[in-house]
């Protein structure tokens, strides 16, 4: 019997998962602690996710935290770009707000996405993304980190009358609006494009607002992956915040 490949999507959902199931692993194994430990994730991850998109994908680029950067991606239609384990500190301290993200942007846009929440057992993908409906009558509700928010999203969120949820790594943040449980994840404390593609691209398959803090499109494969700013939020409240955006700044 013949197996077929896997398409783009079905590759980043199970490269996601075996590398979430991976740092999983490393964490019972119990032989490092602490930074140690947050070491090892990101390095044995990135391992297990270059070779097999470079097994899967020999033609695409790959940009990742945990590799050096080669510069020829930049001429290239498709990139993924890829976050081992986002929210290291949270893996080394023991907490559960990390996640996996497999990102591909294709004409530099975020075309594919997977994010895995190993911990939680949940891995969000562009095939199978929806947002959930929000509950009418309610504030809207903003991921914040757990440390200190930004000036930027102080004043935001008091302007909204928001109410706080506050969460760990990137994707986890993203990936609470898509499912329900936030309305709004604002950031502007300054990112580099593996800590947002794979969320963005997901966030975009459940219909949710995606930009930059100005509104404008994200772009992916720049020289500079440097990406310093984000906005997810239900599509409904994107000219709201966007608004109170731009009267705080």
């Amino acid at each position: 019997m013949t197996c077929l490949p896997l398409d783009d999507v079905e590759l980043a959902r199970s490269i996601a998962e075996e590398a979430g199931a991976l740092l999983l692993a490393i964490r019972a194994r119990g032989t490092e602690h602490g930074k140690a430990l947050g070491d090892a994730g990101d390095r044995e991850a990135n391992d297990l996710i270059l070779a097999r998109l470079r097994a899967a994908r020999p033609d695409d680029f790959i940009l990742s935290e945990e590799s050096l950067d080669d510069t020829a991606r930049c001429a290239a239609e498709r990139v993924w770009i890829v976050d081992p384990l986002d929210g290291t500190r949270d893996y080394a301290d023991g907490l559960n707000d990390w996640a996996v993200h497999i990102g591909l942007a294709i004409g530099g846009r975020p075309a594919v996405g997977a994010v895995a929440v190993p911990p939680a057992g949940r891995i969000y993908t562009t095939a199978d993304a929806r947002g959930a409906r929000r509950t009418c009558g309610v504030p809207p509700r903003m991921v914040v980190s757990r440390t200190r928010a930004p000036e930027l999203i102080e004043r935001v969120g008091r302007a909204l009358e928001t109410t706080r949820v506050g969460m760990g790594s990137a994707g986890v943040k993203a990936m609470a609006v898509v499912d329900g449980r936030a309305d709004i994840y604002l950031h502007d404390g300054g990112q580099y494009e593996w800590d947002n593609c794979a969320p963005a691209a997901v966030a975009l398959a459940a219909g949710l607002h995606a930009s930059r803090i100005d509104g404008s499109p994200l772009i992916y494969n720049c020289a500079n992956p440097l990406l310093p700013d984000l906005l997810i939020c239900r599509p409904e409240l994107a000219e709201q915040v966007l608004a109170a955006i731009a009267a705080t700044r």
